[in-house]
């Protein structure tokens, strides 16, 4: 469908800027007989025009008469809009957009197996591409979004481009070679791509839960585990709730079999202070994911990388007890 419409504009430009040319021509032939007592072929009026549309103008032949000056500067201008206002909309961006999916993934390699399947990329799942590098477990993101799968691609991870409720996309990533397949997605969405990778097989699957409510939903329709990351935070700051004091890792939240979530007050002297979250580098060095940030009295579970880290704030992380225990040390 997507080419046919492509083919549809071209087709119609094309024609468009045939008859314009066509009929400029007929009149440049008209106005040049009448006003200025030339004659010329009609070959030569199809080059006047093409050389006045185009905005080249060599100036070997023009009118002299006000009539046909005018009719000069008509030409010029649709000439203006054919090219500037028409070829781009029309015909230029439609196959530069149509040449940059074909650039997107859309299926892996036939010899990988026994690899995740993540349904779903946002902030929550850098952790585990993080744990999954470092354990060297092969995966594969499938995600809707151009921009998110463009990103990926740049940082070489692999990736699929395509919705994973749909049979084609899943198969394009080997559901049937894989060991475990991760929903996380909106819980309407998730519940479809369970539906569908049971239909073509028994992996393992795991969905992420926005509301706990509908857990038994996405348990009905095939999952295996359900998990609902709002609960956990929801624990965890329950926790410090009661023990607003408790900083060791010994307190952390479970999320996955060796990741948790670990809330660290700044200090005085740390070397944190006064630096926006992205200049910090803190995935970069010590591994461990900031996934929230207490600043002024107030939680953001969706911290930006112009967010300054101040001698009040506290950071919600993500990661290992290595990891972990590594930012704990730039905290202090």
């Amino acid at each position: 469908m997507f080419r046919l419409r492509i083919s549809r504009s071209i087709f119609s430009y094309i024609l468009i800027f045939i008859l314009l040319i066509l009929i400029y021509s007929m009149v440049f032939l008209y106005l040049m007989r009448t006003y200025e007592n030339r004659d010329y072929e009609f070959i030569t009026a199809i080059y006047w025009v093409v050389a006045t549309i185009t905005t080249e103008g060599y100036g070997d032949i023009v009118f002299d008469s006000s009539i046909g000056q005018l009719f000069s500067v008509i030409v010029i201008l649709s000439g203006i809009v054919m090219i500037f206002a028409l070829l781009s909309p029309l015909v230029v961006t439609p196959v530069l957009e149509r040449t940059a999916r074909r650039e997107l993934p859309l299926k892996v390699r036939a010899d990988l197996k026994n690899h995740i399947i993540i349904c779903g990329y946002n902030q929550l799942i850098e952790t585990l591409i993080t744990e999954l590098d470092e354990y060297r477990v092969p995966f594969v993101i499938i995600d809707e979004n151009e921009k998110n799968i463009t990103q990926l691609v740049f940082r070489k991870i692999l990736c699929v481009h395509g919705d994973a409720s749909d049979e084609d996309v899943l198969l394009n990533s080997n559901i049937l070679s894989a060991r475990m397949l991760i929903a996380n997605q909106s819980d309407e969405k998730n519940a479809s791509i369970v539906l569908t990778s049971r239909e073509l097989g028994n992996v393992k699957v795991i969905s992420l839960v926005e509301d706990t409510a509908k857990a038994g939903y996405l348990t009905y329709a095939g999952s295996d585990r359900v998990i609902s990351p709002k609960a956990l935070f929801g624990t965890y700051l329950g926790r410090k709730a009661i023990d607003p004091l408790t900083v060791h890792l010994s307190g952390a939240t479970r999320f996955f079999a060796d990741i948790s979530i670990v809330e660290f007050p700044i200090y005085l002297r740390s070397v944190l202070i006064g630096k926006k979250l992205k200049d910090a580098q803190i995935r970069e060095l010590t591994g461990a994911n900031i996934v929230g940030l207490w600043s002024g009295g107030r939680l953001s579970l969706n911290p930006q990388p112009e967010d300054l880290i101040r001698e009040n704030s506290v950071l919600l992380a993500v990661g290992t007890e290595k990891k972990l225990e590594a930012l704990k040390k730039m905290t202090r």
